[in-house]
């Protein structure tokens, strides 16, 4: 089955559903799309995260206090987070725990995950999905963040 695709707007932070040269939603592919969401959906703060935006909003889906795994990631919490290898190594932990359910739901035998500096406000997240079958899934997604 084929998901919609979606496009990211490094300018808002923010992605939408894409659209094709007709302003039809654009077919996706359903692996891409889950990391898509996995990635860039605000898990819920955990009680010894420092939320970096002078508020005390753990952001979260309301529904994650219902469920025994939490939707998203944490990796809005490095949105201002310094030009330092710590936010690459925070990057790429973030990225693990928001892909875990892969492995646990069976949908691929490993994710590996890297994260590297693409400039001085652009961050860069691989990650690899290798499914039970050999066949691997090279992604690729580089944001703006407003770090220091």
């Amino acid at each position: 089955m084929t998901t919609v695709a979606i496009a990211w707007d490094n300018q808002t932070g923010r992605g939408d559903w894409a659209r094709d040269a007709a302003g039809q939603l654009a077919p996706g592919d359903d692996l891409e799309t889950a990391v898509w969401m996995s990635l860039f959906t605000d898990r819920r703060a955990g009680p010894d995260d420092v939320v970096t935006d002078g508020t005390d909003d753990c952001r979260g889906w309301w529904a994650d206090a219902y469920s025994e795994k939490p939707l998203g990631s944490r990796l809005w919490l490095l949105d201002r987070a310094k030009h330092l290898p710590e936010t690459l190594r925070l990057a790429e932990t973030y990225a693990r725990e928001a892909l875990a359910w892969l492995i646990e739901d069976d949908v691929a035998a490993r994710v590996d995950v890297t994260a590297e500096w693409a400039g001085p406000t652009f961050l860069v997240l691989r990650p690899v999905i290798v499914h039970r079958d050999g066949r691997r899934a090279d992604l690729r997604f580089d944001w703006a963040w407003q770090g220091a």
